[in-house]
């Protein structure tokens, strides 16, 4: 929808902040000025009904007020869209807020920005079965006031903490020792071991067991304290014929699945920076254990979420003939979503939350991050920097940030502190672990100078480590350009201070004049449009750019002397960077495919195939060139070219005293190609060459 269709709310918050609606209608291309109001949520709300009954698309320049403005459009039963977006915390409200003019018009550019097309949803499931795991006294309790809510079951998993199951068997009582919890929110699979000589499922609690036991090692938790058990068994005798206290069980595994956990041991079953839906662990403080349960009583029913990736397996780098090669994104992944399923990685849709780290990592762009998608995320890039820059701005500075933690700790640099500087510009995404390569140079292709990643706290520590590489192959590619300064920086900020500090303290990058392609989903598509465009305006000019190792461009080198040409690396290369020759004996590679995944080189019978991080911006690197060739051996039967000469003689060479071919004729076959050899093996008779026959 063009953008004079659009309704364009603007205020100035009681006039707290500088706004110029003649400015930023220039910079939007509208046909009219904007008119900038005082009290848009109070005595000026009647121009936001207005555009409400206007039936355009409206745009309200104010977050604060969101729920009223919501409200409103509600009771008009507007049939239009009402987008919100931040001026005053993340522009107006700053020490540079009378020179924000453009970043507030390149903040507006971005709220008209069309919504990216719906993903595919993930489904979840949940009855409201749940298992309680940890210590008798604080599963009981939490047992007991959850019971008439939820189809409560629990799993006592030591004994230490004693506890009273009490006159009234409400729930299923188990205990054992945990062995696995699989699955997520509606599909849990958990397996224990029967530990405890008393099976509590047996157990009929009539405290025969409490009366008899000589060390009083058993209590009216009914389990038996075996560090002060001495064995007497008259416990086992006092049971008679119930049968559930028994030292020599001889079947102890059980399982069970169940929609949510409620795991109180210490340490929890889960020890990963997130664990599935519908899994708690708040440990032993009961402030923390309220707080779980209050969550844990709301998930019941049908609950949906996005889909937040795509996988393409035919490019996957993952493996070949059982030989591991990339692992980048299972490595990278915070949840145990990513597991490998043969030469392949399997996503498992319902464990992944979405953080994007295994498409940041992935060098071949098989995963895919889909919430947004690049392409959505590089249009907003685009109207961001053209609107900037367009108004008039300099050195934009874009500022990636999540919209939970990161958005609270802008917010309140704008209501407590110095704000953000003019050219800094926030940019919010469903989590900053998925800002890749191609967004970070994607964007100061398109005018950019510099990328901030802000880590709040709430990422995991692996994210931010993939982040800082990711950003130092991208810092290493524009410096060997002649870009100077710093481009691409994660900032970590435990405070608004620590934040303010390093934002209000950096220095702007050398950049480039604004790309007009659009950012693609495919990555390596947007790197190579990047790369082009950002070599062409170099202050240097480079065809070759040195890489640290692990980066995911780069050359395949081959050791001549050793290289039979097997081609085993060319079978085993899930990129078609590596092809043979065709007819003849070669080995050709095509640099701009290789994404160093190794498989090659591992692959190698001869140990010949050495890797060489770097960027080939030449013409070169999309063209194949010969890394290796021989002289072709030819079928001694009807002539034609099949192997190379060195291979022949290496095979005759080490098989020739070999038992298998002391049969007369035996060696000669492996000088045949394979249709001649398969016909003198039929035909049984001594081989003919053809070179005999000629002479």
């Amino acid at each position: 929808m063009p953008l004079n269709d659009k309704a364009i709310r603007v205020c100035s918050c009681n006039g707290t902040m500088t706004v110029d609606g003649s400015s930023l209608a220039k910079a939007l291309q509208l046909e009219s000025s904007l008119t900038v109001h005082s009290q848009l949520c109070r005595r000026q709300i009647g121009e936001v009904e207005a555009a409400l009954r206007s039936g355009r698309e409206t745009v309200v320049a104010c977050t604060q007020e969101a729920p009223l403005f919501t409200e409103v459009a509600a009771s008009l039963d507007a049939q239009v869209p009402v987008r919100f977006v931040n001026l005053r915390e993340t522009a107006g409200w700053s020490r540079e807020g009378r020179a924000a003019g453009p970043k507030m018009a390149a903040l507006l550019a971005a709220a008209m920005v069309p919504d990216p097309e719906p993903v595919p949803r993930v489904t979840y499931k949940s009855g409201g079965r749940l298992l309680i795991i940890g210590q008798g006294a604080a599963c009981v309790g939490w047992a007991d006031r959850l019971a008439d809510q939820l189809d409560v079951s629990v799993l006592i998993s030591s004994v230490s903490g004693g506890g009273d199951l009490g006159p009234e068997r409400r729930y299923p009582v188990f205990s054992g020792r945990v062995k696995h919890i699989r699955g997520y929110l509606g599909a849990f699979e958990v397996q224990w071991e029967q530990v405890n000589p008393i099976d509590l499922e047996v157990c009929t609690r009539c405290g025969a067991c409490i009366r008899a036991c000589p060390e009083r090692a058993i209590d009216f938790s009914y389990q038996i304290d075996l560090d002060r058990c001495k064995a007497h068994r008259q416990c086992v005798a006092a049971c008679g014929d119930i049968r559930a206290v028994d030292f020599e069980r001889a079947e102890r595994d059980r399982s069970e699945t169940y929609d949510l956990i409620l795991d109180l041991s210490d340490p929890p079953y889960f020890r990963i920076p997130q664990p599935p839906q519908g899994y708690f662990a708040p440990g032993r403080d009961p402030l923390d254990q309220a707080l779980a349960v209050q969550q844990l009583v709301r998930m019941v029913g049908e609950f949906e979420k996005p889909k937040f990736f795509v996988y393409r397996e035919s490019i996957c780098a993952h493996g070949r003939s059982k030989i591991v090669g990339c692992t980048k994104c299972i490595g990278v992944c915070s949840t145990a979503a990513i597991s490998e399923e043969g030469d392949y990685v399997k996503v498992e849709p319902h464990l992944c939350m979405g953080c994007g780290g295994c498409a940041t990592v992935c060098p071949s762009g098989a995963m895919r991050y889909a919430y947004p998608r690049v392409a959505d995320m590089g249009a907003r890039l685009r109207a961001i920097l053209q609107t900037y820059l367009r108004a008039g701005g300099k050195d934009p500075c874009i500022l990636f940030h999540n919209p939970t933690d990161g958005r609270e700790r802008l917010l309140n640099l704008g209501r407590r502190g110095r704000g953000l500087p003019a050219r800094v510009i926030p940019v919010e995404t469903f989590h900053v672990a998925s800002v890749g390569l191609d967004l970070m140079l994607g964007s100061i292709a398109l005018g950019a100078s510099q990328v901030v990643v802000l880590s709040a706290g709430s990422e995991a520590a692996d994210y931010v480590v993939a982040l800082r590489q990711q950003m130092a192959f991208g810092q290493e590619i524009l410096h060997g350009l002649g870009y100077a300064g710093t481009h691409l920086q994660v900032v970590e900020a435990a405070d608004e201070e620590a934040l303010e500090e390093v934002l209000w303290n950096l220095p702007p990058a050398r950049s480039c004049p604004p790309a007009t392609f659009n950012l693609s989903d495919d990555k390596r598509t947007t790197l190579d449009f990047a790369f082009d465009h950002l070599a062409k305006h170099a202050p240097r000019r480079a065809s070759v750019i040195a890489l640290s190792a692990g980066a995911p461009y780069g050359e395949v080198r081959v050791d001549k002397e050793r290289c039979t040409l097997c081609m085993a690396c060319v079978g085993a290369c899930p990129e078609s960077a590596l092809l043979d020759g065709k007819e003849l004996p070669q080995l050709k590679f095509i640099e701009s495919n290789c994404v160093q995944c190794g498989l090659c080189a591992k692959t190698c019978p001869e140990d010949a195939i050495t890797l060489a991080p770097r960027l080939l911006l030449s013409q070169e690197a999309k063209e194949p060139r010969i890394l290796n060739e021989a002289e072709p051996f030819h079928c001694v039967k009807c002539g034609k070219p099949f192997a190379t000469k060195r291979m022949i003689d290496n095979m005759t060479a080490k098989l020739g005293s070999h038992s298998m071919f002391s049969e007369a004729g035996a060696l000669t076959r492996l000088q045949m190609c394979a249709d001649c050899r398969v016909i003198d093996l039929m035909q049984g008779e001594k081989p003919v060459s053809i070179f005999e026959v000629t002479r």
